[in-house]
């Protein structure tokens, strides 16, 4: 699969721009702040229906319009894709494929399977667990529909739970049987997503850790390990146990949107022991093993976005990606300040490609 044009409309700081896409590499360089990031992040858009660095979907808009258009031409198989993501202040965001307007959003996920890696990956590592539970439901997502259904239903049940609770304490009164219902839903979709979650770490962190010996020249020992209180009880059983918590609380304190991924280097949080090439090979090994994931899972080959992919690393490591550049990733999109180091890695690869200079 690989996307032949992009048009922005109203798109972050462009009022209005076209390219045309070279099949295997295609590279923006420039200055920082001139907009190299915000078209990958315009291709991340078309693929998950919002943006990966900003999610409040209004302050995508340029300053001063009140919509923005990103409009994409994909060929995924010698099929043609066309797809329209667009927003209109005080409306709904839409998405498009080949003319036809999408009644739930979620239903697009998959069809343009796409990984990016930048700089603001950091936040997997710095940041709390949501950010890294994101990460486990994209890579699944993109290849499991009825994943993405039972997550969105888990989240749903949550919330009304989470409301029913907050009712308790402001009214001073408890239902038995209401809350009951709301556990049973839980119960049953949490179950079914934590299974998922489980499966899918148990092919995932051998890809992911070839990816990092690869990068690294196996000079470190690296590892990922799935915390969930699903590990140690059946959902039913803690949401029970944990009313009295809950109801003083005011929300679910039990549940799968507890869990957590733990990153090690040598036995230790990367995060306190990792230095911030070691830490930056870890997110990058993330992400390669996140598309070799999807393209076998998937049986399509996704978009890769490189954003300042070299910013931080040392010679070595850049010479390791390079080497992986090599190999049958399909097209891929790179952003860098530095032109003629841009070009000279390109090159090395022996694949067509071609130069943005924003």
């Amino acid at each position: 699969m690989f996307l032949k044009k992009l048009s922005l409309v109203n798109y972050k700081n462009f009022s209005s721009e076209d390219f045309e896409f070279d099949e295997k590499i295609n590279c923006f360089v420039g200055n920082n702040g001139i907009g190299k990031t915000n078209v990958l992040d315009a291709i991340y858009h078309l693929s998950f229906g919002k943006s990966y660095f900003n999610p409040i979907a209004i302050q995508n808009i340029r300053h001063g319009e009140d919509f923005f258009v990103i409009d994409g031409q994909f060929e995924k198989e010698e099929l043609q894709e066309h797809v329209i993501c667009s927003l209109k202040k005080g409306q709904k965001k839409a998405i498009k494929r080949n003319g036809k307007l999408y009644e739930k959003l979620s239903d697009h996920i998959g069809l343009l399977p796409l990984v990016i890696i930048s700089p603001a990956d950091r936040d997997l590592i710095i940041e709390g667990s949501e950010t890294r539970r994101k990460l486990i439901d994209s890579v699944i997502s993109q290849s499991d529909k009825n994943y993405l259904t039972r997550l969105i239903l888990y989240n749903r049940t949550l919330a009304q739970r989470n409301s029913l609770l907050k009712y308790f304490a402001l009214n001073h009164t408890y239902d038995h049987d209401t809350l009951s219902i709301y556990n049973e839903q839980l119960h049953t979709y949490g179950t079914e997503v934590f299974r998922v979650r489980q499966h899918f770490l148990e092919e995932f962190i051998p890809i992911f850790r070839e990816r990092y010996r690869g990068i690294s020249a196996n000079e470190e020992n690296v590892n990922i390990s799935y915390s969930s209180q699903l590990s140690e009880q059946p959902l039913d059983e803690l949401l029970r146990t944990s009313v009295n918590k809950d109801k003083a609380l005011q929300y679910t304190s039990t549940g799968i949107h507890r869990d957590d991924l733990n990153f090690e280097i040598e036995g230790f949080p990367i995060k306190k022991f990792g230095s911030q090439g070691q830490q930056k090979s870890f997110l990058i090994a993330l992400k390669l093993a996140q598309f070799d994931f999807i393209k076998q899972q998937a049986g399509v080959t996704p978009i890769l976005l490189l954003d300042d992919i070299f910013d931080k690393l040392d010679e070595n490591r850049v010479a390791q990606i390079v080497k992986l550049m090599d190999e049958n990733f399909g097209q891929l999109f790179i952003s860098d300040t530095h032109a003629d180091r841009t070009e000279a890695v390109v090159k090395e690869t022996h694949q067509s490609y071609k130069m943005f200079r924003l």
